[in-house]
């Protein structure tokens, strides 16, 4: 967990906030810093998770590694979930139950109307 902790940091994708709000020209005082950073949001490893849990529910029945790497994927990064920093966990919940649909589709035979 601590390199995925890492990794965002490393990525910025802690202060993405910020950089959202106000230039980095020195506009923000620290009384605005510390109401930015006490807004709660989201992880970007939750949107990540259910993004290719969408991916993996639409061609999961196909291709079933997909599934497989997007389960895999949400038990790792699930960890790296802040309660007092994130808003909730259910973008993690939401990829994790798309990617699980859809490897058990793959495994029950059964394809979209959609992709054939």
């Amino acid at each position: 967990m601590k390199l995925f902790k890492r990794v965002s940091d490393f990525f910025g994708f802690t202060k993405l906030k910020e950089k959202l709000f106000y230039a980095d020209n020195g506009e923000i005082t620290e009384s605005d810093r510390e109401y930015i950073n006490s807004i709660k949001g989201q992880n970007p490893f939750g949107i990540i998770a259910m993004f290719i849990g969408g991916v993996s529910f639409a061609f999961g029945p196909i291709y079933v590694a997909l599934p497989i790497i997007t389960i895999i994927f949400c038990f790792l990064t699930y960890g790296t979930f802040d309660k007092e920093k994130e808003d909730n966990p259910w973008t993690f919940i939401m990829g994790f139950c798309l990617a699980l649909i859809g490897l058990f589709m793959n495994l029950g035979g059964v394809i979209h109307e959609l992709i054939v």
